[in-house]
Order: C-alpha cells, then sequence, then structure tokens
C-alpha cells in the first residue's frame, strides 16, 4: 500500500507512533474524508473486496464504499502504521431481529499500552472516535452516546443512545470471509442496499448526506433536508460536498 497517499486521501501526516491519540485523528479523519456510500450498486459497478481494487477506488479515484470496503481498506492502513488489528463479523440489529452473520465487518485494534479499541469508520452513522473494548459505562461521543454490552456467546452488542446497532463475534476473520455476503448485498433484490442510493460523511461535528434526491444536514437532533429537483443538481452535490465526479445519477436498478 502507498501510506503516503492514503494518509494525503484523509488529510492526516504520518503519525509517529501507533497510539491511542493516532487512532483517534485517523478515525475522525477518515469519516470525514471518506463518505459511506453505495453508489456502485446504483451505477452497475462491480464492487470487489481486493485491497488493490480497494485502494484504487477510495484513494486514486477519491470515492467512499460501504462498511466491508472501508474497514478491510482501513484495516490494511492501520497495519502498515504499526497497530494490531482483528477483522471480525457483525450482525445489525433490524426492526425485530438481527440480520445474517458476516452483515457487517468490524475491527477490533490493539494500540499496545492504550489498550483495544474498536474502530469502524464503516457503518455510516456511527461514532466518531474509536470506542474503548473494556469499557461498559457510557461513552460520549459527538455521534451520540454509545455503550458495549456482552451478549451471549461472549458476543458484545454496541449500543448508540440505548439503542442497539449490532453485535460482534470475537472470531478472528479474514476480508475475503465476507466476500459471499458482500455479493448477496448488492445483488439480493431485498437487500437495503439495492432500494436508494445513499452518500454521507462527517462535516465537522455535523454530518452531509445525498439520499436519493435529497440533500441532508443533521446537527445534532436538527435536520435540514433540500430536495434537489434536476439530475444537474444531484451531481453537483455529490462533487462539491463528496468531490465525486460522476457522469451520470445513480438510480436504483432494476429487478
Amino acid at each position: 500500500m502507498n501510506v503516503t497517499a492514503y494518509l494525503d486521501r484523509i488529510g492526516v501526516p504520518r503519525p509517529a507512533a501507533a497510539d491511542a491519540a493516532t487512532l483517534r485523528a485517523l478515525h475522525r479523519a477518515h469519516q470525514t474524508a471518506v463518505p459511506f456510500e453505495n453508489l456502485a450498486i446504483h451505477l452497475g459497478e462491480r464492487i470487489s473486496l481486493d485491497p488493490d481494487d480497494l485502494f484504487d477506488k477510495v484513494v486514486r479515484r477519491r470515492r467512499g464504499g460501504f462498511c466491508y470496503e472501508l474497514n478491510g481498506l482501513f484495516a490494511v492502513l492501520l497495519e502498515e502504521l504499526g497497530y494490531a488489528v482483528t477483522r471480525v463479523g457483525a450482525r445489525v440489529y433490524g426492526e425485530h431481529r438481527l440480520g445474517p452473520p458476516f452483515d457487517h465487518l468490524a475491527l477490533l485494534v490493539s494500540a499496545g499500552r492504550d489498550g483495544t479499541w474498536l474502530v469502524d469508520v464503516g457503518f455510516g452513522r456511527h461514532s466518531s472516535y474509536p470506542l474503548r473494548l473494556a469499557d461498559r459505562g457510557e461513552q460520549p461521543d459527538p455521534g451520540g452516546r454509545f455503550r458495549l454490552a456482552d451478549a451471549d456467546g461472549g458476543d458484545l452488542d454496541v449500543l448508540r443512545d440505548g439503542e442497539p446497532q449490532y453485535r460482534i463475534e470475537r472470531t478472528p476473520r479474514q476480508l475475503s470471509d465476507f466476500a459471499p455476503t458482500c455479493w448477496w448485498q448488492q445483488t439480493w433484490p431485498g437487500s437495503h442496499f439495492r432500494r436508494n442510493p445513499v452518500c454521507t460523511r462527517l462535516d465537522g461535528d455535523d454530518r452531509v448526506t445525498v439520499s436519493g434526491r435529497t440533500l441532508i444536514r443533521t446537527s445534532g437532533s436538527a435536520r435540514a433536508e433540500t430536495a434537489l429537483a434536476s439530475d444537474e443538481q444531484v451531481l453537483s452535490a455529490y462533487r462539491v460536498h463528496f468531490g465525486i465526479e460522476l457522469d451520470r445519477v445513480p438510480s436504483p436498478p432494476q429487478e
């Protein structure tokens, strides 16, 4: 990996130490610079989890991605910088039940004497900073009030503002283990990733999002929406707010 190019992409100089302070800075910078987005599905593009393809997409072409892509590539960067990284699967909470295994990819990152942290730059709206893995108390963050709770079988629930977000298993995985579910998320007609194109990133402590043809700005509990009436306005929103240059508007795939 070209570490310098990746760090330039997220606007961070090469760190001197692989400690918790650096990890916090990298975590926030990544979510500010690299959007969570599912545009490839709505542009008819194939999503590859090959690290070279991920680097090309995120760093060279200055796009974003969803969990498998963003956390998958960020893990490689952290390892290059000296962190010990464990890739773990998670099941996302839906309305009435947990999603399937490998529904989400998260990272457990050791910062030496600073302990182990839950790192996640690929969940969309989530914590701005890593969460301390051993802490079972409330962990305040610009993104909300987070808490980690022990679950059955040694698993771990992640809660935001009292609401469960996903359940982590502790078994170490390889990025390739997530390839079947990544394909399923792209192709299953019932996948929520196929319903609507979404692109979102941190903007300071606020969040800017394009969902379909709506520009959304959220600040705490406040939310402001602006309709994007034309294709030109949609493409301009991607360009201005995310630095993404597209030649056509993403649209949900036809079943």
